[in-house]
């Protein structure tokens, strides 16, 4: 390859995606070009490393495709289609594809979380040294309930958001310890058991499953699914398949962060429904019904929405041009 008059062929071309690259603002054709672009480019410098390899040109043309790259993921997140496309395809498509690894992790929990309030009831002397008898009274005469109304719903639902949110995001970065999990959940498991049984021990079970299932149901199932997401994570370089074990960590590492933006959006909802819906005048009955339909409605949006969308391709990593271009990387 003559390279003189290669980088003069094309020269307009590489000039054309930086102007493109370094406008503030641009219009959809324009967003379209850039991608079109940046695909023509990486393929010139493929080939200028293949067959006239020139440092200056391949470092130039590489900041120039990495400006690119980073100018197109901006335009993506921001634009009204990739939201669409990231609740339509790429979350549901992540949740289905990982659904055994979430389905067992919410299996495990609800086990532990049954065998430990079990425990706690046939071992009374038990919450003796965890709480005082004082606190069990006030927990279960008023505390409690009170809880849930402690403040302005709007305020009381952005609270929990925020703390739920929390929990689900340790689950995922501390999952690739594998023991993180256990840690990240500890406090959720133990709390939910010893206060369950001491409410039922004291013939307030009803009060507690009125007052838990209908923001729980959802609420735990999210954040089982982020401690199955983060195990998943874990698994991916213990077991990397036929990736490499640094391309399996990383295609496992940005599909978790697809796991973790949706399950922000799942734990507003049952936000929304632990602020707005538990406290609320509605009889039980309306309550828990309000929290069974929003579980339904999450795992119909796995399963129907997420199972044609991972028959359709999406894996829920991020979309293979804003990722590095391996073509044109391999040197």
């Amino acid at each position: 390859m003559d390279l003189d008059a290669y980088v003069v062929a094309h020269s307009r071309e590489w000039a054309r995606l930086e102007e493109l690259v370094n406008r503030r603002r641009r219009t959809g054709a324009e967003s379209d070009e850039l991608v079109d672009r940046y695909q023509q480019v990486a393929t010139h410098l493929s080939l200028i490393r293949t067959s006239a390899p020139d440092a200056q040109v391949i470092a130039y043309l590489s900041s120039l495709l990495a400006k690119a790259r980073i100018s197109m993921l901006g335009a993506r997140v921001l634009s009204w289609r990739a939201f669409v496309g990231f609740f339509t395809q790429q979350f549901p498509a992540a949740l289905y594809r990982m659904r055994y690894w979430w389905l067992g992790s919410t299996a495990v929990n609800v086990l532990v979380i049954g065998v430990l309030m079990w425990w706690f009831l046939d071992h009374p002397q038990v919450e003796q040294t965890l709480i005082s008898p004082k606190e069990i009274d006030s927990l279960v005469n008023h505390d409690f309930e009170d809880y849930y109304s402690s403040g302005p719903a709007q305020d009381f639902a952005g609270h929990v958001w925020i703390n739920n949110a929390w929990v689900a995001a340790q689950c995922i970065a501390l999952g690739i310890t594998g023991v993180g999990v256990i840690y990240a959940l500890y406090a959720t498991i133990l709390n939910l058991a010893v206060i369950g049984s001491i409410m039922m021990r004291h013939d307030r079970g009803d009060l507690f499953w009125g007052l838990i299932l209908p923001h729980g149901l959802l609420e735990l199932t999210a954040v089982f699914v982020a401690a199955g997401v983060g195990l998943r994570l874990f698994w991916s370089w213990i077991a990397p398949g036929d990736l490499g074990r640094g391309a399996a960590l990383a295609h496992a590492g940005r599909t978790a962060i697809t796991c973790a933006l949706g399950l922000v959006a799942v734990l507003f909802v049952s936000g929304v429904i632990e602020g707005f819906v538990t406290p609320s005048p509605l009889p039980t009955w309306a309550r828990i019904g309000i929290g069974v339909l929003a579980e339904i409605g999450f795992l119909a949006y796995v399963f129907i929405v997420g199972r044609h969308a991972a028959a359709a391709g999406h894996t829920g990593d991020i979309n293979a041009d804003l990722l590095e271009d391996r073509v044109a990387t391999a040197g």
